[in-house]
């Protein structure tokens, strides 16, 4: 049995969410998760099919993307999961897909407005779209780039990623993040599902309103302030 077991688990179950959630086709996306003690997460496979996928086809990596265990090869999205959890030391899970009306959004290079009250429950704020990154960047080490394309977007919003879980990246598509990588693969829906509403919505009224900030406060207070009263 491997020391990484518990992770290994812990990602093979969020991956296999994506499938049965609708947020990939084929071998997009993957989801990683963490053992901070250790020092490294589990991610999935590079291009190998979800239902090929097993708890011990997971591949162990380190914070500086190095693999650590494991014969295949890790997601081609390996560093920039590797550069947030070294950067961000309170997230247990990030997801990457290429889902569809979130994606749509991110080549249109826009944020997703906040609109409705569903967006309200997760964010106060637009759903921040990152600018594509630089040619110099591009032609660099992509991937570990693109990590600090996400880190950087935020920081310039003056967004906090533990208050934001999810993001865009210009023409790209999203991550999301979480306190484990089931809560990670929970904020990609949400946000799949925010993406496509404001889609119809800006269809039904081009002209639609920013939700007022009375019921985006009353929303998100009750769902995570201190005086929460959502669920049990």
């Amino acid at each position: 049995m491997s020391k990484y077991q518990h992770i290994q688990e812990e990602a093979y179950a969020a991956n296999m969410e994506l499938p049965e959630l609708k947020l990939v086709i084929f071998t997009f996306g993957n989801v990683s998760a963490v053992d901070r003690s250790m020092g490294v997460f589990a991610i999935k496979p590079s291009g190998v099919a979800y239902e090929d996928l097993s708890p011990e086809k997971m591949v162990i990596v380190d914070f500086d993307g190095n693999t650590v265990e494991g014969k295949l090869r890790p997601s081609s999205d390996t560093k920039t999961h590797a550069v947030l959890y070294k950067h961000w030391d309170s997230i247990g899970g990030i997801v990457h897909t290429h889902s569809t009306y979130a994606t749509a959004w991110a080549q249109s290079q826009r944020d997703i407005p906040i609109f409705g009250t569903t967006h309200a429950d997760y964010n106060t704020v637009n759903i921040p779209c990152a600018p594509p990154m630089s040619d110099e960047m591009i032609k660099g080490d992509y991937e570990f780039q693109t990590g600090f394309q996400i880190m950087n977007c935020l920081h310039e919003k003056g967004m906090s990623y533990k208050e934001v879980e999810m993001i865009l990246v210009g023409n790209h598509a999203p991550f999301t993040w979480g306190k484990n990588a089931h809560k990670a693969v929970h904020n990609s829906a949400v946000l799949e599902a925010i993406a496509q509403m404001a889609l119809l919505t800006e269809q039904i009224n081009p002209k639609a309103p920013r939700l007022k900030d009375a019921l985006i406060n009353k929303h998100y207070e009750r769902k995570h302030g201190e005086g929460s009263y959502y669920g049990q």
